[in-house]
């Protein structure tokens, strides 16, 4: 059997970590061939040998049978490997077609950018592949979904054969990711060849043919997706049996600790989204706020925990007005906040783990005395958080940024859950984590509603706020328009009143 690329016993190593530890994965032509492990296991790192980003410690690559020596990305180019980055690699003000001939531009016969060309060869291939990109079109224009489409059209544009996709849909509607998933399946028609890294067991059921699983920097096995379950790949990739269904007795709701009354909000372009907002948190319930990506919750999320001006209404957390107040006041008021973005909103990425772990309460005792901040006290409760919340770091003195992704968001959980807030608003808690993660993440905030707090979830996977909510509020054009329980509705119908749909009068007439 002849493979379009093998990656033969692959190492590479970093200092005092195995990223990659003797890996093999081979890659049929016209497969499309998914790369899965838990956050942090060395997929990326692996795909990032095979694209010329790093050199390996041992091991060979073989394109086609022929070994070769990949020492940067443009001799991957050259050999038909082109890589969808999880962070765009785009520039923002230029257009769609400026972004794509980035140094492969087209010439007229007198040496300047023929443009024109390059537009009408990026139409043509948005057209064979069915990715519907306008050329003319400046990046920051076009939605995130659009964007990925552009870095798909870079690499072919490039002539690739091959393509790495590194978790792309970790920031798409689920619209968007069946739209991907399309696309994908029409790039194999056409005869090219796929690696698709992800944790996400659901996709890789979808559309790969078959499954190489790392655990922990080890190649674990190879699988033909057809032959296997979601639980068995799991399994594979975590090392034990993972519960799915979120283990939790019915809620037991008190007083309100959360009370929203008329909100309107602006985002920065001074755009009303959220436009009269009405919503109620009880203590020891779970919330879940379901809604297509810019129907205003990260303005809603963003007004409770001060970090944007109200124009008008009201936010009360236990009957205090906390509308307009500073963060740090309203945190002291009961609130502890997972933010949907860590990078911006959750950390300090220069600073140690230590460090973060009090970025809530470092002026306080026992983290500080008369304005001197006491590093040993810091670091003891550091540990502490560490053990507790299973966040794999070398040490506390780690640099929070040289953290995986999931280890990132265990630190801030473990910081905001610690506090033990009346409210705790999670938005977004599990984005781009692996199974393992997420299944530990949905026990904390049951185990914080089952003290008597009330949690405010924020997600755009359906079947997260179906999983862990008591109750689902469903936001369209900056308003809650629909406030359903769980077990009496399902993906179909919440996705209708996600796009307008009025239900409730459609069951009413019958």
């Amino acid at each position: 059997m002849e493979y379009v690329i093998e990656m033969l016993n692959i190492t590479k190593e970093f200092p005092g970590i195995v990223a990659n530890d003797n890996i093999t994965l081979q890659l049929k032509k016209g497969e499309i061939h998914a790369l899965l492990g838990e956050n942090g296991a060395g997929k990326s790192t692996l795909m990032n040998v095979l694209f010329g980003l790093y050199q390996p410690e041992k091991g060979h690559i073989r394109i086609r049978g022929q070994e070769v020596e990949i020492t940067n990305p443009n001799i991957a180019n050259d050999l038909g490997i082109g890589m969808v980055h999880q962070h765009f690699m785009l520039v923002e003000p230029f257009t769609v077609t400026q972004n794509i001939i980035l140094g492969k531009e087209p010439k007229t016969k007198t040496g300047r950018i023929d443009i024109k060309r390059a537009e009408k060869e990026i139409r043509e291939l948005s057209d064979r592949y069915g990715l519907k990109v306008d050329p003319t079109a400046k990046i920051r224009d076009i939605s995130v979904g659009m964007q990925q489409r552009v870095e798909i059209l870079k690499t072919l544009y490039r002539g690739a054969e091959v393509l790495i996709f590194d978790e792309p849909t970790a920031v798409l509607t689920p619209q968007e990711i069946n739209e991907l998933m399309d696309i994908m399946r029409s790039l194999v028609k056409e005869g090219k060849s796929i690696i698709l890294i992800t944790h996400k067991l659901k996709e890789i059921l979808q559309v790969a043919d078959r499954c190489t699983i790392i655990r922990r920097g080890k190649g674990i096995g190879t699988v033909n997706v057809s032959e296997t379950t979601e639980s068995e790949l799991a399994s594979l990739m975590v090392g034990r049996e993972v519960n799915f269904k979120v283990d939790k007795q019915p809620a037991k709701p008190k007083q309100t600790v959360l009370k929203i009354n008329n909100l309107h909000v602006r985002d920065k372009r001074k755009v009303d989204m959220v436009k009269g907002l009405d919503l109620e948190v009880r203590a020891g319930e779970i919330v879940g706020i379901a809604g297509v990506d810019g129907n205003g919750q990260s303005e809603l999320i963003e007004a409770i925990t001060g970090l944007t001006r109200v124009q008008s209404g009201q936010i009360l957390l236990n009957d205090q007005d906390i509308t307009n107040k500073s963060p740090r006041k309203i945190t002291e008021s009961g609130l502890g906040h997972i933010p949907q973005d860590r990078h911006k909103f959750g950390l300090v990425l220069d600073y140690s783990v230590g460090e973060n772990m009090v970025l809530q309460t470092y002026y306080k005792e026992p983290f500080s005395k008369r304005g001197i901040l006491n590093l040993k006290e810091i670091y003891r409760y550091a540990k502490k958080m560490i053990s507790a919340y299973d966040v794999r770091t070398p040490d506390a003195y780690t640099k929070a940024r040289s953290l995986s992704g999931g280890n990132q968001q265990k630190a801030i959980i473990g910081r905001e859950v610690d506090r033990s807030p009346d409210l705790l608003i999670a938005a977004q808690p599990t984005r781009g984590l692996d199974v393992g993660a997420i299944e530990f993440i949905h026990k904390k905030l049951v185990e914080e509603r089952d003290k008597g707090r009330a949690v405010l979830l924020i997600s755009f996977e359906l079947d997260e706020i179906l999983d862990v909510s008591d109750r689902i509020a469903v936001m369209f054009d900056g308003k809650v328009v629909a406030d359903v329980k769980p077990e009496e509705t399902n993906e179909q119908e919440l996705g209708l009143l996600m796009a307008g749909s009025e239900l409730q009068k459609a069951g009413e007439g019958k």
